[in-house]
């Protein structure tokens, strides 16, 4: 009997081949702005906006438009005015690897085209339980992973937003507490296009085997990406990272990490691998890799940041 071919889902692309694809899709970032999208310790160049990202966007600008076509014939079967669905983009990967800066330069590109002004940008971080539970419950040394967030909440949040309803709101997190704000949220108003990102948010639920459904995250999105690198290269970004909010917001004293501020280079260096090894590097093992298949588009970084292959599904 002979081998079964590889089924190769996504159709890779070089940087000269995916920069083609461009098409004369005008720039409407300037320098300055994409100086200003970036995260700490994930430079984005001019040239790496133009050869990448406006590419993307002209493909996603395509995607919504016919999905919107879509969504139009089903209320016109229904007899049903309606509105607007929204188009929601999963973005995920993992801790250090870019999804912010990623997400920051589509929500801007998206913004700019004529049928997509309103392009809201949500971090899956809000929905993270507050510390006083993960604590409770034993999970602080794993946050981050799917136990840790409020699942009900993220998808009561995405139904909302899916159905048409006039506003949803997205608890807020901040990195400086390492935790909820509580009583504070972002209003998400009917937007054009949504991007939620996240660490997991491609993650498939096995079925419970009695017939019933089980809705997960990614059953909202109409399209995906993830952004890949070597894990290798992730862990030098994150120690990278660490040690610069060492020198930065680590120095705030209302900061969770405050006590590594006045760390020299090499302990630093070591808590940060630590942190990485015994949380982020397990978390990306066992439940952010294993997603990666599933997402239609993977940017794969190289060790310079700079996106060096670009995969699109086709099947």
């Amino acid at each position: 009997m002979s081998a079964r071919p590889a089924i190769r889902p996504h159709r890779i692309f070089t940087r000269v081949e995916w920069a083609a694809l461009r098409a004369g899709t005008p720039m409407t970032l300037s320098a300055d702005e994409v100086e200003r999208l970036q995260s700490l310790n994930d430079p984005v160049s001019l040239e790496e906006v133009e050869t990448i990202y406006l590419p993307l966007s002209r493909l996603l600008s395509l995607y919504v438009g016919a999905t919107q076509e879509l969504f139009q014939a089903t209320r016109t079967f229904l007899g049903d005015p309606g509105g607007v669905t929204p188009f929601i983009i999963g973005l995920a990967g993992s801790v250090a690897v870019g999804k912010s800066t990623t997400g920051r330069l589509l929500r801007a590109l998206l913004s700019r085209w004529p049928n997509t002004p309103r392009v809201a940008l949500v971090a899956t971080d809000g929905f993270l339980f507050p510390n006083a539970v993960l604590e409770s419950e034993g999970l602080m040394e794993r946050k981050g992973f799917p136990v840790s967030y409020d699942m009900p909440a993220m998808l009561s949040f995405l139904s909302a937003i899916k159905s048409g309803e006039p506003s949803a709101d997205a608890p807020v997190y901040s990195h400086l507490t390492y935790d909820i704000v509580p009583d504070a949220f972002d209003t998400v108003a009917r937007p054009d296009i949504l991007i939620l990102e996240g660490l997991n948010v491609l993650q498939a639920s096995p079925q419970p085997g009695n017939g019933e459904d089980t809705a997960v995250v990614s059953d909202f999105f109409d399209f995906s990406i993830y952004v890949d690198a070597d894990e290798t290269v992730i862990e030098r970004w994150y120690v990278e990272r660490f040690k610069q909010l060492r020198e930065t917001a680590f120095r705030d004293p209302r900061s969770y990490f405050t006590r590594y501020a006045e760390l020299d280079d090499h302990d630093a260096e070591e808590i940060a691998r630590d942190i990485w090894r015994r949380i982020n590097l397990p978390n990306l093992h066992r439940n952010i890799l294993p997603t990666r298949p599933r997402a239609d588009l993977i940017l794969r970084k190289g060790p310079d940041h700079r996106i060096e292959e670009v995969a699109l599904r086709r099947l």
